[in-house]
């Protein structure tokens, strides 16, 4: 017979990816061991087997629910009724806020490459372009001249974007003099306005 999954499955599933985030963020991945995390997570090998069978497959739990984590907020957020500079401004908000207490999660992501099989790191690339062509479809809307066939900015514009909110886990403290909503203002702004000179 099938074992069956308890009713607090997806509650102790999380609160594995969060705790193995941490020991893959801080140790890395070469070093951090199933044996350390189970540990840290105050279960058995055993039991962390049973949610996760590789050291590989919770590497990829974590990122591709950390990817569809942001990725569902960026739909809910996303109004098409808002003018384009309105509407993008949103959009970084709610990455920023997606960051919140994920700055581990991100971190695996940014160093997980080699962990992955070919399969999963497809799966990850794929909401990740789903992410990105969000934001490269708004930018569009803002500067149809950025996606020009003799000078094609759209793409460059939307990673520098997207370079600036990756790495704010390097130098964002909650609580210091700029809020999460200051920073996404502040990025927006110098988007838009390079936008405005190059395009």
């Amino acid at each position: 017979m099938a074992r069956t999954r308890a009713s607090d499955f997806e509650e102790k599933r999380h609160s594995l990816l969060m705790t193995a985030a941490h020991v893959f963020a801080s140790q890395g991945m070469d070093k951090a061991s199933m044996a350390q995390i189970a540990s840290e997570a105050g279960v058995s090998k055993s039991l962390l087997y049973h949610y996760y069978p590789s050291k590989d497959a919770l590497i990829f739990a974590i990122i591709h629910t950390h990817l569809e984590t942001m990725d569902l907020a960026l739909v809910q957020a996303d109004d098409a009724a808002l003018a384009p500079r309105d509407r993008l401004r949103a959009l970084v908000r709610t990455v920023l806020e997606a960051y919140r207490g994920a700055d581990d999660a991100h971190k695996v992501q940014l160093n997980a490459g080699p962990a992955l099989s070919d399969d999963q790191k497809a799966r990850i690339v794929a909401v990740e372009r789903r992410i990105v062509r969000r934001f490269s479809s708004v930018l569009r809307e803002v500067r149809p001249g950025l996606d020009r066939a003799d000078r094609p900015l759209l793409m460059p514009v939307t990673m520098s974007l997207f370079g600036m909110l990756n790495w704010v886990y390097m130098w964002f403290r909650e609580g210091g003099p700029v809020s999460r909503e200051d920073y996404a203002e502040l990025a927006t702004t110098l988007i838009l306005q390079g936008v405005d000179g190059v395009a």
